[in-house]
């Protein structure tokens, strides 16, 4: 076009010189500009996954941080305010284990009821918990981690508690009585405040305690570098693989032969155990990890029939999602879980398309559907059953199901970069609309970096959400949060209850009030009668999936 223009008849001669003296000294610029950008950055040559590659200086931070706007930090700095754990005994060099909570020298109480004697559905119990430490002495502060709940296994029955720190060692756990029949309570320490303490400081301190590898392969030529989010200065150079539309930060050490732009693989590098022999005795099982605190007296109540003129539930009381009965998950909120069957699923999913998104808790509700469906059959890929992505199709009732796991960080095997997507890239890709179903979680593989982290990832996928609800308002959103599981030494450093507890505070607070659902994986699993797992047993899964459908077909007749 340029060159049609300097030849048409129609420009005056006059004007020649003078755009061509122009144009002649920008496109200088532009070359110094890229000379000098060739010999300083390494380039990112491939579009997708788009990030940038570039050797950054030695000096680069410890832990990188995704760039947010002032209104996002102070919503962030309110955030944090608002799940900020009471405070916990310091560990210094000459402590005592010996005044470290002790789960075998405490107890708990169920306190008397008001007013009528009888217990009835619909009152709140409340149970007082006194933490004593190994030489049971009453503990002088607060800072423990209690799980709650009263169940039933006969009834197949149980609902989740909520624990009430007094900050001096004591604790008050309430529950809703939501059923007919004997109510069971179960008080369990998971950690206690000094454990706390520790993983505090791990978050801070040792935040690449997990480390991940990245293969770059060129020809012949393969090398091995460890990445993270969080990495340590070293002389060595780095590759920035910072996402250039969310900006999430990710960093590799650069390969000593290979440029940045040869990375071929992800993968989970390894565990760093940074704990001191005195931390170390703070994470014990059967001692002060996971432990049922005793009751004094009576351990359960009978629970009758409500008073006519008293509701189930008042609004005063702790009100949870809900409950199980007769092994079915019961709502406490504005929805109706219906029970669903194939059939049933299949009228429900009928012309639909539904789009998993985050680590292998979410993958379980792909190979729960994939089996249930008997028409829903998996398109095989040739990816790793680990990683994914996947996708099942039942054509007959033009049904789509997909799964891909979120972005890094991420502890799998190991799998292309190219398949490494973030969820707001994956939900910025997505049309919408009445028949698209969108689910996706995110939490236990975050658990060892600072919240700052988790926090601004949530504000990420929010910001996506909202893009994806405004051009197709119609379009389900379904958000599945973290849940407890059995603990060792090992994965309590790597994985806590309590870090994820408070990842399940932060996902509430970043979407409240938007037009998005939540399946409560966490009361779902400490209600139930199963032992708790970081991949929970069908009969749960099952509920999980029922929650699911009803969000998205409120209105069906199921059995």
């Amino acid at each position: 076009m340029i060159e049609q223009s300097f030849r048409s008849p129609k420009v005056k001669a006059i004007f020649l010189p003078k755009c061509g003296f122009i144009f002649l000294c920008l496109t200088g610029c532009l070359i110094i500009f890229i000379l000098w950008w060739m010999n300083n950055v390494e380039v990112q040559k491939t579009a997708d996954p788009p990030f940038i590659s570039q050797l950054l200086p030695i000096n680069m931070s410890f832990c990188a941080f995704r760039p947010i706007s002032l209104e996002e930090t102070l919503e962030e700095n309110k955030i944090l305010k608002s799940i900020a754990w009471p405070q916990t005994p310091t560990i210094t060099s000459d402590y005592t284990f010996k005044n470290t909570t002790d789960p075998w020298c405490s107890k708990f109480a169920i306190l008397p009821k008001k007013g009528e004697e009888k217990w009835r559905i619909g009152d709140q119990l409340e149970v007082r918990i006194v933490m004593n430490d190994f030489k049971c002495l009453p503990k002088t502060s607060g800072g423990d981690v209690l799980l709650a709940s009263v169940k039933n296994r006969h009834l197949k029955a149980g609902v989740s508690g909520k624990v009430v720190d007094h900050l001096n060692g004591n604790y008050t756990a309430v529950f809703p009585l939501v059923w007919e029949g004997k109510a069971e309570i179960e008080v369990i320490l998971v950690h206690p405040g000094e454990a706390v303490t520790v993983l505090k400081r791990l978050n801070g301190e040792n935040a690449d305690r997990v480390y991940f590898n990245s293969t770059f392969r060129s020809g012949s030529v393969t090398e091995t570098t460890v990445c993270n989010v969080c990495l340590r200065p070293t002389t060595q150079p780095v590759c920035n693989y910072t996402d250039i539309r969310t900006g999430e930060p990710w960093f590799c050490l650069k390969p000593k032969s290979l440029s940045c732009n040869t990375r071929i693989e992800h993968s989970k590098g390894g565990y760093l155990h940074p704990l001191t022999n005195q931390e170390n005795k703070l994470f014990k099982k059967k001692i002060n990890l996971r432990v049922p605190v005793q009751s004094s007296g009576s351990s359960s109540v009978t629970v009758y029939q409500q008073n006519k003129d008293k509701p189930t539930v008042t609004s005063s009381m702790f009100r949870p999602s809900g409950f199980y009965y007769k092994g079915v998950w019961k709502s406490l909120g504005t929805i109706q879980v219906h029970q669903f069957d194939t059939p049933s699923i299949v009228q429900c999913l009928r012309g639909k398309v539904v789009h998993l998104y985050g680590d292998s808790t979410m993958r379980q509700w792909f190979e729960y559907l994939t089996k249930e469906l008997p028409d829903l059959k998996e398109f095989t890929l040739h990816i790793d059953k680990g990683t994914g992505p996947f996708m099942s199709l039942d054509y007959k009732n033009n049904i789509l199901v997909t799964y891909r796991c979120h972005g890094p960080p991420i502890r799998f095997k190991p799998i292309s970069v190219s398949e490494l997507r973030y969820i707001a890239n994956e939900l910025d890709n997505i049309k919408g609309g009445s028949n698209t179903v969108v689910a996706f979680t995110i939490w236990a593989h975050l658990g060892t970096f600072p919240m700052k982290i988790y926090i601004r990832r949530l504000m990420s996928i929010r910001s996506a959400v909202l893009r994806l609800l405004l051009r197709a308002p119609d379009t389900l959103v379904v958000i599945r949060n973290g849940n407890p599981q059995a603990l060792s030494t090992s994965i309590s450093i790597f994985n806590s209850d309590w870090y994820s507890l408070q990842c399940n505070k932060v996902l509430r607070a970043v979407f409240k009030g938007m037009n998005v659902h939540l399946v409560d994986a966490w009361e779902m699993v400490l209600a139930h009668q199963l032992p708790h797992n970081l991949h929970p047993e069908p009969p749960i899964i099952k509920n999980m999936i029922n929650v699911l459908l009803s969000y998205t077909c409120p209105q069906t007749q199921t059995k």
